[in-house]
C-alpha cells in the first residue's frame, strides 16, 4: 500500500478497510493470493545495504602493508630481470606474485564462507508471525507478510508490518522507537474522525513497535519500505561490526609479533648487507624481498579471517543442535559460563502437564506415561480398599474432568499437541489412558451450558444431558480443591454419594496439602444432578449451580522434567557449572522438580518476596547457597543476576517474556526461548533456544568450549610454526660462519630463499590451521571447570611451549642444512641448492608433525588419529604440493630446488619427527600433573583441553 492509502485507513471503519484490501477477517487471504501479492509488493523487509562486490572483497586481501611491499619488491625484481635477462623467465617475481595471489584467494574463500555462515544464522533467527491463511492460523516468516494479511498479535510480539487494528482485547503497544512516546499506547478499532499524527493513530499498529499488553488482530496495510519505519530505514540499517574480545586480543598479539619479526627482519637484512658487502641493485632487491617475505610469513595476518571462519562454522554446528547464536562474543563467553540460571516450565520440564495421581474415597491410583500421548496405564496403590470401587470412582472422576473441559488433543505428524489450556488437556489424556474415549463421552454427555472459569471463583462448570438418564441434567465442576470443598456436601463412594462429615472434610484438606507437598498441581472434580428443566428457570446458568456438589476426587498433575535435562545438569556439574532454577511456580512444585533433577541443594526454595526483602549484601550471601527460587518475577531475576555476577560468576540466564529483557541483557549470556519466547526477549538475548530445552544450553556450552579450544590449537600451531621459520632464517644469517653457510657461490648466503619461505607459509599455515579449527569436540572439555572470564587466549605456559617448538624446528632445520654443506659443525659435500632443498623439506615436515601435536594439549598425537578427516586432507595436500615443487622441473627452477632421494626424505622425516617426540614426552608430564591435581578435587579425570597455563 502507498502512503496515501495509509492516511485514509485510520479514518475508515474496519469492515471498509478489510473490503478495500480484498481480505476477510475470518478466513484471511488464500495462499495463491498471498503469493501473488508477495510478487507484487516484494518481501516484507527493509532494503539492505548493498552487498560488497566480490572484486572489492578480493582486493581487500592485498591491503596489508607487508604484502604491498612484497609486490613492489617483486615488480623491482621483474625490472631487474628485464634489464639483465640472465634467466629465461623472471622466476622469483612470478613465484612471489603467484603465492600472494593464492594467499589472497584463500583469504577471499574463507571470508565468503564466514559471510555465508553468518547469513545462514540470520535466516535461522528470522522473525515469524501468526496469520490467518485459507481460514487457518499458521506461522510464517515475517518477510512473507503482504497487505491484506490478517495478523494475530500477542503480548510481547514485535509488530512486523503496518496495519489497521480490527480487534483489540486490552491491546497496548510501545511506540517509543517510532514516535518517542515513552508510555504504552492503548489501541482500539474505532475510526478517527480527523487527521492525526502517528502518535495519535490509536487504531493503527506500526512495524518495529511492540505489543506490551493484551492481544488483538490487525489487517496488514503496508509492508517493507512502505511502512512508517521504512521511511526512516536509514536509522535501522546502521550496523556495527562487532569485534570479539578474542579477535581484539589476536590483533594485539599479531601487532606485537609483527613488531618483533619486522625488527628481526631489519637486523637480518642489515647483517646480510654488511657481511656480504652487497653493492649491486639485483642483490639488494633480493635481500629486501627476503626480509619482507620473512615478515609476511611470520606475521599471522590471516588470523582474524581464520578465527571468523572457525567461529562461524562452530556457530552453525550450534544451530544444528538447536542453539542459535545471535552475537559472536557469546561463543567465547559460553566457555566461561559458571552458572546457568534457568526457568522451569518448558526448559527443565516438558511443558506438557501430565496427570500422575488420582485420589478418591477408596484410595489412590497412579497414572503411568508422560506427555500428551494417550499411551499409559492406571496402577492402583496398595492402600486402595476395593478394586471395583476404585475403578468406579476413577471413571466418574475422569469422565467429569473430561467433560468440564474446553481443550482439544490432536495428533499431528506423529506428535500429540494440545489446543487450549494444558491443564485441561492433561485431564483429557488421563481419561483416554483409563479407556474413556472422547467419542463415547461426547455421545453420552452432550453439553448444554457452561459457567466459565473466573479467578474470583476459581471454578469452572459445564452442564450436560445424560443419554442413559434423559430425565436429568448433570453439572460437572472442576477447580481449586480448597474452594471446591466448600461447595461440596457429599463425596462419591463406590456407586453413590455419601454425606461429608467435618472430620472427612478435614482429612481431605490435609490430603490436598500432602499432594501439593509432592509438587503436584491439584484439581478437584465434583458433580451435581439437576432436574431436566433446571435451565429453564431464570438465572440458572450461573455460579448458583456450584452448590451442593458431590466430590468425585482429586487429580494431581505435574509438568514432568525432561529426561535429557537431568543428564544435562549432571554434565554441567561435572564441567564445574552450577544450575539454578528461577521460576514463577509454587515453591513446593519448584522444589519437587529441583529434587528430581538434582538441582536442589541443602536449602529450601526462596520466594521472590524474600529476595525483595533482602539487602544487596544478604542477597550476595544467599545466592552462594540457594539454587531454587520460586514465585519470582522479572525484577527479582535482574537482582539475582547482578548478585551472582558480583560474586564473580559468569551467568547464562534464560527468559521468554517482555519483562525478562532487562535480566537477559544484564546476564553475561542472555538465552531466549525460541518457541515460547517473545520477540522482545529474543532481541535482547545473545542466544536463542530453538527447542526451549535446558540440555541445549549445556550442549551450546560444550560447543563454545570446543570452539575456544580449537582456536587455541591452531594458534599454537600457527605461532610455533611461524616462530620456527623466523628463528631458522635469523639463526642462519647470524650463525652463517658457524654453520658453513659462507661456502658456495651465492651472492647472499641464507638458509632459505624468499620464495621458499612464502611457499611454506602458503601450503602449511592456512589450510591445516583451518582444519584444526574443525576438530570434533573432545569429551574432556566438559570435565574441566569454566575458563576464567577474560583470561588470555595464549597464557604464559602456552607461550613457553610455542617458543620451545619454534626453537626445535629452527635447530633441526639448520643442522640438516649444515650436514649437507662443506664445513660447519657437521661436514657435508653437497651444493647450496641441495642443502636448501633439504632444509626446505625438513621445515615443512616439522610443521606437518606439529599440526598433529597441536590437536591436543595433553593427549597423545596417536590418540584417535583419524578423528578429523579434514586435517588429513590438509596435510596430504601440503605434502603433494611440496613434492611437486621439488620434482617438477619448471617448479624446481622457480623455487631453486633439486630432487631428493628416498634416503634424503627419510633423513628429513626422522629429524622433523623430533618435535613430535619432545611434545609427546611433555604431554606425559602434563597428564601426570593433571592426574594429581584433579585427583584432589574430582577423582580420576585425566584429560583437559583448556589448561595451557602449564
Amino acid at each position: 500500500m502507498t502512503s496515501s492509502h495509509v492516511v485514509a485507513i485510520f479514518q475508515q471503519p474496519t469492515d471498509v478497510v478489510i473490503a478495500a484490501l480484498n481480505s476477510d477477517m475470518s478466513h484471511g487471504l488464500t495462499t495463491v493470493e498471498a503469493h501473488r501479492r508477495h510478487r507484487q509488493y516484494g518481501a516484507n523487509e527493509l532494503d539492505a545495504e548493498p552487498p560488497i562486490p566480490a572484486w572489492r572483497t578480493f582486493l581487500a586481501q592485498f591491503q596489508n602493508v607487508l604484502v604491498i611491499v612484497l609486490l613492489i619488491a617483486a615488480a623491482i625484481s621483474l625490472v631487474v630481470w628485464l634489464y639483465e635477462r640472465e634467466q629465461a623467465l623472471p622466476y622469483e617475481a612470478i613465484v612471489i606474485v603467484a603465492i600472494v595471489l593464492l594467499n589472497g584467494i584463500l583469504g577471499f574463500i574463507q571470508e565468503a564462507r564466514a559471510a555465508r555462515a553468518v547469513a545462514a544464522l540470520r535466516a535461522l533467527a528470522a522473525a515469524e508471525a501468526s496469520v490467518i491463511r485459507n481460514g487457518e492460523t499458521v506461522r510464517i516468516a515475517a518477510t512473507e507478510l503482504v497487505p491484506g494479511d490478517i495478523l494475530l498479535i500477542e503480548e510481547g510480539a514485535t509488530i512486523p508490518a503496518d496495519g489497521r487494528v480490527i480487534q483489540s482485547i486490552a491491546l497496548h503497544t510501545l511506540e517509543a522507537s517510532l514516535t518517542g512516546e515513552s508510555l504504552p499506547v492503548s489501541k482500539d478499532t474505532d475510526p478517527l474522525t480527523t487527521a492525526a499524527s502517528l502518535g495519535d493513530r490509536s487504531n493503527m499498529l506500526f512495524s518495529g513497535t511492540t505489543a506490551s499488553y493484551g492481544r488483538g488482530r490487525m489487517v496488514v496495510t503496508a509492508t517493507g519500505m512502505q511502512t512508517e519505519m521504512g521511511k526512516i530505514a536509514g536509522l535501522l540499517r546502521q550496523t556495527t561490526s562487532e569485534r570479539t574480545p578474542l579477535q581484539r586480543e589476536l590483533d594485539r598479539t599479531g601487532k606485537w609479533l609483527g613488531i618483533v619479526v619486522i625488527g628481526m627482519a631489519v637486523i637480518m637484512i642489515g647483517t646480510i648487507l654488511l657481511l656480504e658487502e652487497v653493492r649491486d641493485v639485483k642483490t639488494i632487491v633480493a635481500v629486501l624481498i627476503l626480509g619482507v617475505a620473512l615478515a609476511v610469513a611470520a606475521v599471522p595476518e590471516g588470523l582474524p579471517t581464520i578465527v571468523t571462519a572457525v567461529l562461524a562454522l562452530g556457530v552453525q554446528r550450534m544451530a544444528r543442535r538447536k542453539a542459535i547464536i545471535r552475537k559472536l562474543p557469546a561463543v567465547e563467553t559460553l566457555g566461561s559460563a559458571s552458572i546457568i540460571a534457568s526457568d522451569k516450565t518448558g526448559t527443565l520440564t516438558r511443558n506438557e502437564m501430565t496427570v500422575r495421581t488420582i485420589v478418591t474415597a477408596s484410595g489412590r491410583v497412579e497414572i503411568v506415561g508422560i506427555g500428551y500421548g494417550p499411551s499409559g496405564e492406571l496402577r492402583q496403590t496398595d492402600d486402595a480398599s476395593s478394586t471395583e470401587a476404585m475403578r468406579s470412582e476413577v471413571t466418574a472422576t475422569l469422565s467429569a474432568a473430561n467433560r468440564a473441559n474446553n481443550a482439544v488433543v490432536l495428533e499431528r505428524d506423529g506428535r500429540w499437541t494440545i489446543l487450549g489450556d494444558p491443564t485441561e488437556g492433561a485431564l483429557i489424556v488421563a481419561a483416554q489412558k483409563a479407556g474413556l474415549t472422547e467419542e463415547t463421552l461426547t455421545a453420552r454427555f452432550p453439553r448444554v451450558g457452561e459457567v466459565p472459569f473466573s479467578s474470583e471463583r476459581k471454578l469452572m462448570s459445564t452442564v450436560h444431558t445424560d443419554s442413559t438418564h434423559p430425565e436429568r441434567l448433570l453439572v460437572f465442576t472442576k477447580g481449586a480443591p480448597d474452594v471446591l470443598l466448600n461447595q461440596c456436601t457429599a463425596e462419591w463412594v463406590e456407586h453413590a454419594p455419601r454425606r461429608l462429615s467435618e472430620e472427612r472434610r478435614a482429612t481431605l484438606r490435609t490430603l490436598n496439602e500432602q499432594l501439593a507437598g509432592e509438587g503436584l498441581r491439584i484439581i478437584g472434580i465434583a458433580s451435581r444432578v439437576l432436574p431436566r428443566d433446571a435451565l429453564d428457570q431464570a438465572h440458572a446458568l450461573n455460579d448458583e449451580l456450584e452448590h451442593d456438589l458431590v466430590l468425585l476426587g482429586f487429580v494431581g498433575m505435574i509438568d514432568p522434567p525432561r529426561d535429557e535435562a537431568k543428564a544435562a545438569i549432571t554434565r554441567a556439574k561435572m564441567a564445574g557449572i552450577r544450575s539454578i532454577m528461577i521460576t514463577g511456580d509454587h515453591p513446593k512444585t519448584a522444589m519437587a522438580i529441583a529434587m528430581e533433577l538434582g538441582i536442589a541443594g541443602t536449602t529450601a526454595a526462596v520466594t521472590g518476596a524474600e529476595v525483595e526483602s533482602l539487602s544487596e549484601e544478604a542477597l550476595r550471601t544467599l545466592v552462594q547457597e540457594c539454587s531454587v527460587y520460586a514465585r519470582v518475577n522479572p525484577e527479582h531475576k535482574l537482582r539475582l543476576v547482578k548478585a551472582l555476577q558480583q560474586n564473580g560468576a559468569v551467568v547464562a540466564m534464560t527468559g521468554d517474556g517482555v519483562n525478562d529483557a532487562p535480566a537477559l541483557k544484564a546476564a553475561d549470556i542472555g538465552v531466549a526461548m525460541g518457541i515460547t519466547g517473545t520477540d522482545v526477549s529474543k532481541e535482547a538475548a545473545d542466544m536463542i533456544l530453538a527447542d526451549d530445552n535446558f540440555a541445549t544450553i549445556v550442549a551450546a556450552v560444550e560447543e563454545g568450549r570446543a570452539i575456544f579450544v580449537n582456536i587455541q590449537k591452531f594458534l599454537f600451531f600457527l605461532l610455533s610454526s611461524n616462530i620456527g621459520e623466523v628463528l631458522t632464517m635469523f639463526g642462519g644469517v647470524v650463525l652463517a660462519s658457524v654453520l658453513g653457510l659462507s661456502a658456495g657461490n651465492d651472492a647472499i648466503i641464507v638458509p632459505l630463499l624468499a620464495t621458499q619461505i612464502l611457499w611454506i607459509n602458503l601450503v602449511t599455515d592456512g589450510t591445516p590451521a583451518l582444519a584444526l579449527g574443525l576438530e570434533p569436540a573432545n569429551a574432556a572439555v566438559m570435565h574441566q571447570p569454566p575458563r576464567p572470564h577474560g583470561s588470555s587466549v595464549i597464557p604464559r605456559g602456552m607461550w613457553i611451549r610455542i617458543l620451545v617448538v619454534g626453537v626445535i624446528m629452527a635447530v633441526g632445520t639448520l643442522l640438516v642444512l649444515d650436514a649437507a654443506l662443506p664445513g660447519g659443525l657437521i661436514h657435508g659435500s653437497q651444493t647450496m641448492e641441495y642443502g636448501r632443498t633439504m632444509a626446505f623439506t625438513t621445515l615443512m615436515l616439522f610443521q606437518m608433525y606439529n599440526v598433529f601435536n597441536a590437536r591436543s594439549y595433553t593427549q597423545s598425537a596417536f590418540s584417535h588419529p583419524f578423528q578429523n578427516p579434514w586435517l588429513w586432507g590438509a596435510v596430504t595436500m601440503s605434502l603433494v604440493l611440496h613434492m611437486m615443487v621439488i620434482t617438477v622441473p619448471v617448479l624446481q627452477r622457480a623455487f631453486s630446488t633439486v630432487s631428493l632421494t628416498a634416503r634424503d626424505w627419510l633423513t628429513c622425516l626422522l629429524v622433523a619427527s623430533i618435535v613430535l617426540w619432545v611434545r609427546e614426552l611433555d604431554k606425559v608430564g602434563q597428564r601426570h600433573r593433571l592426574r594429581g591435581t584433579q585427583g584432589e578435587h574430582r577423582g580420576t579425570t585425566t584429560n583437559t583441553e583448556t589448561d595451557h597455563s602449564g
